[in-house]
């Protein structure tokens, strides 16, 4: 990476220019009226960046100078790397970054960097606001979050709660919905009293510390029952659980907490043979390497002769963990020198890679057949289930490195049967990028498989499913089951993939389909987190960071 050029400051201007100023005026003596002075200096030229439409400088002429710089070492012990700068340097980073960066660098408006005043406020306007065949945004994937929040999540840094993940299916009164997605295992929220799972799924939130969550406003009560600051906080909550049972009164003491990528594995045994199923939840942390490799490990290991991949709440992550998966479900004959992703950058690129620090020609991800150093030794070799198709069970939620591995697999013809809800629809993916303390997340390239293909941004539909947009694949339309544990062989979308594995079919019987596709918001700088934090519309986990991501960091990188 080239070095940021430095620039004097105002003060060094200012002490130059008086220095210079008093030497002339005191050269002379008082005998010496008629002496001739030379001109005053000529003032100094303001270090400011300018903006002209269309004029666009190298990014690293601003890169790191920061309105506020920080001292020290982050959390993984690098020195920051700020200087003195403005918020002004730190929009015209934003703004060359983007155009040399952005996948539709084009369509982004010029607009001069020193009408913003705050660095994410003109972020949100560098992106197209383009609509897709179906009306959906084209970029529903831009937004930033703190560099201290975005270290923490990708090294899996353990925070307060207690081992659970919401979602508000109605978020403000009256009769506001608050359910419960699913636990962590050994966490305060799946411990057992008496008899009963402390959060079981599906579980509805009454109240939180007495206060009334499904039409009272005491916002400070609810938020700090649902989301504790600290571990050691004990808490009560009166919940519904979906048996229909009374209402009963739960106490419950936060811990801290990293949630395990690969939630749960198991195998189903049928008179067909063994049937594994992993719930994989985020390829984010680089904990999910190792996470992801132990469960194919135990499943391969039990000799499953079919795989159902649970990706219903899996947002995405890393791209070379996908492309890990990808290879531990096809096996070696399958994936042998081929292309499991490659990445298309903006026009102007012309084929290498903008977001390196040296433009380097693009080369294709492959099937990952070894540890890649996240968190499993480098070289390793990783098992394979050696499996010609695979279930996937989707919601909207499943989006980015988890549709690249649909995707990808479908480029070496490994069959993906879907079942449940059309997937996000997110064929694109970002290295994140850090300046002054944000991190910033702008979609930087799309990816395509094998076979040149990738246009899903309306996302893959079960073949079902009414929607008029889309890739269609075998499968069926099933809504997410909140009633029935997930694992459990009767919960929907499980039963769904075994019935279909007997029949090659979908279920006779009347089955409830989604209505609409589920996107967290783009951006956690938004209204919903600085007014009720809780009401995030429809999501809103304990550790709450964007989900929706396809990252192309390797190990050691510190960008």
């Amino acid at each position: 990476m080239r070095p940021s050029p430095l620039t004097l400051s105002t003060r060094s201007l200012l002490v130059s220019v008086a220095a210079f100023t008093l030497t002339a005026c005191g050269g002379g003596s008082s005998s010496s009226p008629s002496q001739t002075l030379p001109p005053p200096p000529t003032p100094p030229v303001s270090s400011a960046p300018t903006w002209t439409k269309g004029v666009f400088e190298d990014q690293m002429q601003f890169k790191n100078r920061c309105e506020v710089v920080r001292t020290g070492t982050d959390s993984e012990g690098n020195s920051f790397p700020d200087v003195a700068g403005s918020t002004l340097q730190e929009n015209h980073w934003l703004r060359s970054w983007s155009n040399e960066t952005y996948l539709w660098n084009r369509e982004i408006e010029d607009q001069n960097p020193a009408n913003f005043t705050s660095p994410v406020g003109y972020f949100a306007e560098l992106k197209t606001f383009a609509t897709t065949a179906s009306g959906e945004s084209k970029d529903d994937f831009h937004f930033s979050q703190p560099t201290a929040d975005f270290l923490d999540s990708r090294n899996n840094t353990a925070s307060s709660g207690y081992g659970v993940r919401f979602r508000a299916f109605q978020s403000s009164p009256p009769n506001r919905d608050f359910r419960v997605l699913y636990t962590e295992s050994n966490s305060p929220a799946s411990e057992v009293v008496n008899g009963k799972v402390q959060f079981a799924r599906g579980a509805r939130i009454l109240e939180v510390d007495g206060a009334d969550l499904l039409n009272g406003n005491d916002i400070d009560t609810l938020n700090a029952g649902l989301f504790p600051a600290t571990a050691g906080e004990t808490h009560t909550f009166r919940i519904q659980d979906p048996d229909g049972s009374a209402p009963r009164t739960i106490t419950i003491i936060s811990e801290d907490i990293a949630a395990e990528p690969v939630n749960r594995t198991k195998v189903i045994t049928t008179p067909t043979g063994k049937v594994g199923y992993m719930l994989f939840n985020t390829f984010s942390p680089y904990a999910s390497e190792k996470s992801l490799a132990d469960g194919i490990t135990a499943l391969s290991n039990q000799g499953v002769n079919d795989f159902v991949l649970d990706l219903r709440y899996n947002g995405g992550g890393l791209l070379a963990v996908a492309a890990q998966l990808g290879y531990m479900v096809a096996g070696d004959a399958r994936t042998a020198g081929k292309t499991f992703e490659l990445l298309q950058y903006n026009e102007d690129a012309n084929g290498t890679d903008p977001t390196s620090s040296s433009n380097e020609q693009v080369q294709p991800y492959p099937f990952y057949d070894q540890g890649l150093g996240f968190s499993l030794p480098q070289g390793r070799d990783l098992d394979t289930l050696n499996l010609p198709r695979v279930f996937v069970l989707s919601t909207g939620s499943t989006c980015s490195a988890s549709e690249a591995v649909i995707n990808g697999l479908r480029g070496i013809d490994v069959e993906v049967i879907l079942i449940g809800d059309i997937t996000c629809g997110k064929p694109y993916g970002f290295l994140p990028t850090s300046n002054c303390g944000e991190t910033y997340y702008t979609i930087q390239f799309r990816g395509v498989n094998e076979k040149n293909f990738g246009d899903f941004s309306d996302g893959f539909v079960p073949n079902d499913n009414s929607f008029g947009f889309g890739v269609r694949l075998n499968g069926c339309s099933v809504s997410d089951d909140l009633s029935t544990e997930l694992g459990d062989e009767n919960e929907a979308l499980l039963k769904t993939a075994l019935y279909y594995r007997d029949n090659n079919s979908c279920p006779t019987q009347a089955v409830t389909k989604a209505s609409s596709k589920y996107l967290p918001p783009p951006s956690i700088h938004n209204d919903y987190t600085d007014a009720f934090s809780i009401f995030v519309p429809e999501d809103r986990p304990e550790n709450s960071l964007p989900r929706q991501i396809k990252d192309v960091s390797m190990p050691g990188d510190s960008r």
